[in-house]
């Protein structure tokens, strides 16, 4: 929580005119004039997330890879690979939560810009295997540094404590994509 010296006041009010958080406060009232009783914290933490997350997606694909010459879904793609290794890509598509035709569609387009290499399986000629090319890593290296500059400044609108405590949240929250009602592609 910020102290009362911060611009959010008493730590639970964004700045007056936060566009997101005005559209999530006029949602909740709308909703609640529209169908009675909702949860109405349930409500503002996944608009709010999702929000959050999309501004921040949004903010690196369009400053940091597409300049780079790719999208936020190659991006994911090709990290996945640098961080994991050459993977089949039916696992590659679980590992970025794309679908398997995504996942097809993007290596063919990431190959013919020499950043990845597909090949098929010894054991199964129908599976292929992804794998980044030496060029793929080096210049997924050379923007990560740009990527992780950006992430260090949306990251600074927090303490190092409260980074921390959103992290454990997070985490906490992500387990919850484990519980049988959670619709996911994999």
């Amino acid at each position: 929580m910020r102290d009362s010296g911060s611009p959010r006041g008493d730590g639970n009010q964004p700045p007056a005119g936060d566009p997101a958080v005005d559209f999530i406060s006029l949602a909740v009232a709308r909703i609640g004039t529209e169908l009675g009783a909702v949860d109405e914290q349930a409500m503002r933490t996944v608009l709010l997330l999702h929000r959050v997350t999309n501004m921040v997606v949004y903010d690196l694909e369009s400053s940091v890879h597409r300049p780079a010459g790719w999208s936020w879904a190659a991006f994911r793609l090709l990290f996945t690979l640098w961080m994991g290794g050459p993977l089949e890509s039916r696992k590659a598509a679980e590992s970025t939560g794309m679908s398997r035709q995504a996942v097809s569609a993007l290596s063919n387009t990431l190959e013919t810009e020499g950043l990845l290499l597909r090949e098929s399986m010894p054991a199964d000629g129908r599976a292929v295997l992804l794998s980044l090319t030496d060029e793929g890593r080096e210049r997924l290296a050379a923007t990560y540094l740009t990527h992780n500059e950006r992430e260090q400044r949306w990251a600074s609108a927090l303490d190092p404590a409260e980074q921390v405590q959103l992290v454990a949240l997070l985490e906490k929250l992500a387990s919850a994509g484990r519980q049988p009602w959670v619709a996911h592609r994999f």
